[in-house]
């Protein structure tokens, strides 16, 4: 969908969308729009019962005589004090969606607003603009026999403003963070037949043309390194694995330590020999979820020209079951020189990002380290599909990343560590084992592994197997599927406390 901004005016064609206040209030754009059109704003809200701009709320008019505009539809805003952010991504979101029930191909939003409201103008459209170009993602590479009245039909939303260079120049990086989220729900909805660890590192390798350096660890280099936990996963696999480094600098000073996010990749995940029940398997295309918000990241970061040095680095692995496979029972040494007792081949997320994370503290020294991954069914058990679970050495980081969870609407609960689950990995034969004890606490023996690895730098650990994959349909801005999820999140983190 093709997103335009201009200046108030009546669009000749199409559906004409206009924000109105609680109580049936006029904005000064709604009230210039009104004028325009003869008064039917008013006249409608005078003839209508239900309809008094109540926060979500719409009502579709026809359009007034003599105009070539298809229809109105007006969509209530609430009271001016209840207006934000996310609120107004939302209703970007419920616009399309609309608009795409109405068949309508074309159509102009104008937004306003008056005095008591946190936003400015400009602010609200490209909020607007966002949510809107979020809700518009659709995964339709494979559909070849859609009814027509199952396909989106909206293709160009005008966003209009009385200030409407401001307006756009304030959507520009939204719109640009929108394009790594699209990225990250690409990746995560393609099929492993077509996205596996090599073609990712395809993609990856694209990044260069924003301005993003890419750096891959092929399997011998990953020898070389002593990475024997990500290769003992990847062991029972035809498709080779890697580790991939993306670089954005973009700070003002070049030597400025970096900011690291790590990702798990698993592009499909069996469980190996410990192998998972067919049903529901799969899913198990999204397990690499993690590393698909770090790819989709670092495009929203170098779009938007991020004022900050960050390094991406993401382990690509398939998780498979041959005749070489890891057993349950080997011990693998990671790069840390560490050893792990693998217990259940299935659990091989923390495998991977023991190197990964491993890897990126040594060679890079960041400011800290935040993690993502899909890592395990316990944290859907403990939080359900509405928020991620937080793990983190570190109160401030910590503290940061929840508030930027809320400002993004990818919202984040904390969950402990300690020494009494930490113990529960320790391993009779090897310095720990991959799985605690039965299935007690495991999203945070899984944490506890991970925290092994990251000596005393800052880090947080995001498990995410709850929000990779949206069946509900219910967030105006996240259609069913692939959600992105991570990318806003960790995209505000960067914007609110590590640009310089």
């Amino acid at each position: 969908m093709k997103i335009a901004f201009s200046e108030i005016s009546v669009p000749s064609t199409g559906t004409l969308i206009v924000g109105i206040l609680a109580g049936g209030g006029l904005t000064p754009t709604a009230t210039d729009v009104d004028q325009r059109i003869s008064g039917a704003l008013t006249k409608a809200l005078a003839a209508s019962t239900r309809f008094s701009g109540k926060k979500n709320s719409t009502l579709v008019l026809n359009a007034p005589a003599g105009l070539d505009l298809g229809r109105v539809l007006l969509i209530g805003l609430g009271a001016p004090q209840e207006i934000d952010k996310l609120q107004m991504q939302a209703l970007g979101g419920r616009v399309v969606a609309v608009l795409n029930q109405l068949g309508e191909a074309e159509a102009a939003l104008a937004l306003d607003v008056s005095e008591g409201c946190a936003l400015s103008s400009e602010e609200m459209v490209a909020e607007a603009a966002f949510g809107a170009r979020l809700a518009a993602y659709r995964f339709d590479k494979y559909r070849t026999k859609q009814k027509d009245e199952e396909k989106p039909t909206l293709n160009a939303l005008t966003v209009m403003s009385a200030k409407s260079t401001a307006a756009e120049a304030a959507a520009a990086p939204r719109l640009r963070v929108s394009d790594g989220v699209y990225l990250t729900r690409d990746l995560v909805s393609e099929p492993s037949n077509v996205k596996y660890p090599a073609t990712i590192i395809e993609d990856i390798k694209e990044l260069s043309q924003v301005g993003i350096d890419v750096e891959v660890l092929d399997e011998d280099r990953m020898t070389e390194l002593g990475m024997g936990a990500i290769l003992g996963v990847g062991q029972g696999s035809r498709r080779a694995s890697y580790i991939a480094i993306m670089r954005w600098n973009g700070a003002a000073k070049a030597d400025e330590q970096p900011v690291a996010f790590v990702g798990k990749g698993v592009t499909f995940d069996t469980g190996g020999i410990s192998i998972k029940p067919s049903g529901g398997m799969e899913e198990m295309k999204y397990d690499m979820a993690g590393a698909g918000a770090v790819i989709g990241l670092m495009k929203a970061l170098a779009g938007r020209k991020a004022r900050a040095n960050v390094v991406g680095v993401v382990g690509l692995v398939e998780n498979m079951p041959d005749g070489n496979a890891q057993r349950p029972g080997d011990v693998v040494t990671t790069m840390s020189g560490q050893t792990i007792e693998v217990i259940n081949t299935d659990a091989e997320g923390r495998l991977v990002l023991s190197d990964a994370l491993w890897y990126t503290q040594k060679t890079f020294k960041p400011q800290f380290m935040v993690d993502l991954a899909t890592l395990t069914g316990a944290i859907i058990v403990a939080l359900g599909t509405y928020q991620a679970g937080l793990f983190s050495n570190n109160d401030e980081l910590a503290e940061r990343l929840t508030a930027a969870g809320k400002a993004s609407g990818e919202e984040l609960w904390r969950l402990p560590l300690g020494p009494r689950y930490d113990k529960d990995i320790n391993s009779e034969i090897a310095d720990m084992k991959n799985v605690g004890k039965g299935r007690e606490a495991g999203s945070v023996t899984a944490a506890q592994l991970l925290e092994r690895f990251v000596e005393d730098t800052p880090w947080a650990h995001l498990d995410i197997a709850g929000m990779a994959w949206m069946k509900r349909g219910d967030d105006p801005t996240v259609p069913k599927g692939a959600s992105g999820f991570g990318v806003r999140l960790l995209d505000k983190l960067v914007a609110d406390y590590y640009e310089s």
